[in-house]
C-alpha cells in the first residue's frame, strides 16, 4: 500500500549568520564563523493511511522540526518528501495545491498560533473561503458546523481568542485546520500546554475526529503516557535521527535500543512504586556540534569504540520493527 506521507533520507539544516558585531570582529583578526544547525539528520519514515504514529523525544532532539517539513512550514535540505507517492519537489501546481491543504499542523501554543486580532469566524473561514471550498453566503454555517464538531458553542464566533480558556483556543486550532478537509494532521504537542483533565477531553476528540474523517496523524509529544495510549506504532528520535520505530505494545514492552530503554525507565508506574528513578546520564549534546558516530555514545552505557567512530544504521531487527544500534549486531 502507497503511504500517505514518505520520508526519504530528509534532513533539515539551520545557518546561523554572522551579525554585524561578529563581521566587524572578525575584520579586526578574530575567527568568529557561521554555525550550523543539523536538526534533522537523514531521516526515513513511511505513515500510512489512517495510521496514528507517535514521535517521541527529549526537547531538542528535533521532532517539531520534522514535523513542520513534513507539514511543508520548512522546506527540508536534503532528502525527498512524497505525499502519496508523489515527490512534493516535482508537483504540478494543482498537487502542490492539494498536498498543501491535505496535511495540516497543530500547534502546542493555542494563543500564539491564533491572530489575536481575528475573530473566530475569520480564524476557521479564512482558508476554506479563499480555497474556494465553501461559498461565502454558506461560510457561517461552515464555521458553525466545524465548531459544533470540536464541541465548541458555534454562538461564540464572534469572539476573539483571548475571551477563550486554553483548552477552548486548542480546539479552534484544530477546526481550523479541520475546515479545509485536511487528511493528515501533524499535532505538535497539541496537548502539553493544557490543564491534565483537559488534555483528556482533547485526546477523546482528536480518536472521536479520526473515527469519523478517517484522518491520519503524527502526534509529536514528550509524554510517553499520552503516545502510548494514541498511537499504534512509536517513532524515537535523538539528535535529529531516528533510532528506534515500532508497534506501540511491543516498543513499551521490549524496547530495543538503549536510549528507548533510558527513556521508558523514567516513565512513572504505578507497578514501580519505590522504585529510585535514574535520569539518563549526561546532557544531549549540541545539534552544532553532534557527536561523531552514534549520538547518543556520550550516555550510553553500552557504548564502545565503535560507537564513537560508526553511525549505526537504522535497520529492520524483526518484521515490521528497526533500530539503529551496534549491539544489535552481537545478537
Amino acid at each position: 500500500m502507497t503511504a500517505m506521507i514518505e520520508l526519504e533520507s530528509v534532513s533539515k539544516r539551520f545557518m546561523k549568520r554572522l551579525d554585524v558585531a561578529e563581521k566587524l570582529f572578525n575584520l579586526m583578526g578574530g575567527d568568529v564563523r557561521e554555525q550550523t544547525v543539523h536538526a534533522v539528520d537523514k531521516v526515513s519514515l513511511a505513515i500510512a493511511e489512517g495510521e496514528v504514529v507517535g514521535l517521541v523525544g527529549e526537547s531538542g532532539c528535533g521532532k517539531s522540526t520534522l514535523g513542520r517539513v513534513i507539514a511543508g512550514i520548512h522546506p527540508s535540505s536534503d532528502g525527498t518528501v512524497r505525499f502519496k507517492g508523489h515527490d512534493i519537489e516535482k508537483m504540478s501546481h494543482a498537487e502542490a495545491k492539494e498536498w498543501a491543504l491535505q496535511v495540516q499542523m497543530i500547534f502546542q501554543d493555542p494563543m500564539s498560533s491564533l491572530n489575536p486580532r481575528l475573530r473566530v469566524r475569520d480564524i476557521i473561514g479564512e482558508a476554506p473561503a479563499f480555497h474556494g471550498l465553501v461559498k461565502s453566503n454558506e461560510l457561517d454555517d461552515y464555521v458553525d458546523d466545524m465548531m459544533l464538531r470540536v464541541g465548541l458553542d458555534p454562538s461564540f464566533r464572534r469572539r476573539f481568542p483571548h475571551q477563550f480558556s486554553g483548552g477552548q483556543r486548542q480546539r479552534i486550532g484544530i477546526a481550523r485546520a479541520l475546515a479545509v478537509k485536511p487528511a493528515f494532521l501533524v499535532c505538535d504537542e497539541a496537548i502539553a500546554a493544557l490543564d491534565v483533565s483537559i488534555q483528556a477531553q482533547v485526546i477523546n476528540l482528536f480518536m472521536r475526529l479520526r473515527a469519523e474523517l478517517g484522518l491520519t496523524y503524527l502526534f509529536i509529544s514528550h509524554d510517553l503516557g499520552v503516545v502510548e495510549h494514541l498511537s499504534e506504532r512509536v517513532v524515537i528520535m535523538y539528535l535529529g535521527r531516528v533510532v528506534e520505530i515500532a508497534g506501540t505494545e511491543e516498543l513499551f514492552a521490549r524496547p530495543n535500543h538503549p536510549y528507548t530503554v533510558a527513556l521508558l525507565g523514567e516513565v512513572p508506574r504505578i507497578d514501580r512504586r519505590g522504585q529510585t528513578f535514574v535520569p539518563i546520564k549526561g546532557e544531549i549534546p549540541s545539534p552544532i556540534n553532534p557527536p561523531s558516530g552514534c549520538h547518543f555514545h556520550p550516555r550510553c552505557p553500552h557504548a564502545m569504540e565503535r560507537c564513537r567512530v560508526e553511525q549505526p544504521m537504522l535497520r529492520e531487527i524483526a518484521p515490521g520493527r528497526y533500530s539503529a544500534c551496534h549491539l544489535n549486531d552481537q545478537s
